[in-house]
This record gives structure tokens, sequence and C-alpha cells, in this order.
């Protein structure tokens, strides 16, 4: 990894979250951040088409339940 690689990625990142999200509370940067980074790893110049890139992401999701909430959390 160099620092051109780093500073490509965090100035994609910056233009994705004024462009596509406005606001990204600290508590779901994580999620953000993430989402990008799984972005930049399946992106066309690595042989990712879209759908390659699709069949990676629901490969990601196997065994995964998909909530916002934890299970345990009650409902307000």
């Amino acid at each position: 990894m160099n620092t051109n690689l780093a500073e490509g990625f965090f100035s994609v990142f910056k233009k994705g979250m004024k462009g596509v999200y406005q606001h990204c509370s600290e508590k779901h940067l994580n999620r953000c951040v993430t989402e990008f980074g799984f972005r930049h790893n399946t992106r066309v110049l690595l042989g990712f088409d879209d759908s390659a890139r699709n069949d990676e992401a629901l490969n990601g999701t196997v065994g995964k339940r998909l909530t916002y909430r934890r299970t345990d959390q009650a409902y307000v």
C-alpha cells in the first residue's frame, strides 16, 4: 500500500459521503466505510463487473441476519 492508494480511496470516500449520504452519524460511520471499502475492492479495474460484484455481495450475506437492531434489543 502506498500514499497514492490511500489518498485515492479517501478522496472517493469523501466525495461519496457528500454526494450520496450528505450526513452520516458516528454510529453508522463504520457501515459507510465498509460499503465504500467493498466498492473499492470490487471495482472494474480489478476485473469485477456488476454481476460479479452482486455475486460477491450476496456471498457475504450467507449465514448472517440482516437486522437493523440487535435481536435482543426491545422495540421502542
